[in-house]
């Protein structure tokens, strides 16, 4: 296989030096550029075949279609989009290949497929709770991958995601509801990412716990899609697929 040739847009930041420094170690990619925000995304492009983006939301309608029209594979682990940037990533699978995850770090990709099984498993009798811990820096709340573990607890509930996650409690809320899945953000300090799904009934309790202690890990998962993507048509895929972890 040729070296597959990478743009890394954000790489000013944590997780673009990351990246860089991750696929400096690869002899299977080569960073032929780097942009950030407000640099020319169209000079950089024909000199790619995968881009991998940690920029922010705001940027993707622009690039993932910029993406599309030029035929470059896409790995997405900017999180926070909105309905409509959500749509534009959606309709560009069908002309390119993207890899969009709220977590690039195979440990908590298995801690998403744990969290199914664990879900399906213990049934309805147990409460659901999710707890997340990012640095003092981070804007959005809850994390990506807070909002991917609530949303596969309701799919393994039959729940909705809108409808039965409660974000923090305060004041008299009353007694928690056999379908609430309890969702709450902590932050401080340099922390890189902590994941916590309790699963809690009368007399017992499970904890199912990732600690993130650098960004390598994330940064060597979205190398690793980049790699995936080679092989792979036009199609959204997420790092389940990357895997092999679905049933």
């Amino acid at each position: 296989m040729s070296t597959i040739k990478l743009l890394v847009t954000g790489y000013k930041g944590r997780m673009g030096q990351a990246i860089i420094d991750c696929a400096s170690r690869d002899d299977q990619v080569e960073v032929a550029a780097q942009i950030d925000i407000g640099d020319s995304l169209a000079d950089a492009l024909p000199l790619c075949d995968t881009i991998i983006d940690f920029t922010h939301h705001s940027f993707t309608t622009e690039l993932v279609s910029a993406a599309a029209d030029a035929g470059k594979n896409l790995v997405i682990g900017t999180t926070g989009h909105t309905a409509e940037e959500l749509a534009v990533i959606q309709d560009a699978s069908a002309k390119t290949g993207i890899v969009m995850a709220p977590n690039f770090s195979i440990g908590v990709n298995t801690l998403f497929w744990l969290t199914a099984k664990a879900a399906a498993t213990l049934g309805p009798d147990f409460d659901l709770e999710v707890v997340e811990m990012h640095h003092n820096q981070k804007t959005d709340a809850p994390s990506g991958t807070a909002k991917r573990l609530a949303e596969i607890l309701a799919d393994a509930r039959n729940l909705s995601y809108d409808k039965d996650t409660r974000h923090g409690r305060q004041g008299d809320v009353g007694a928690r509801t056999q379908n609430e899945i309890g969702v709450h953000s902590l932050r401080g300090g340099d922390v890189v990412g902590d994941h916590t799904v309790v699963l809690a009934t009368d007399g017992e309790r499970i904890e199912l716990t990732h600690r993130a202690s650098n960004r390598n890990t994330f940064a060597g998962g979205a190398v690793r899609s980049a790699r995936w993507l080679a092989s792979q048509p036009a199609g959204l895929y997420d790092m389940q697929d990357v895997l092999n972890l679905k049933d």
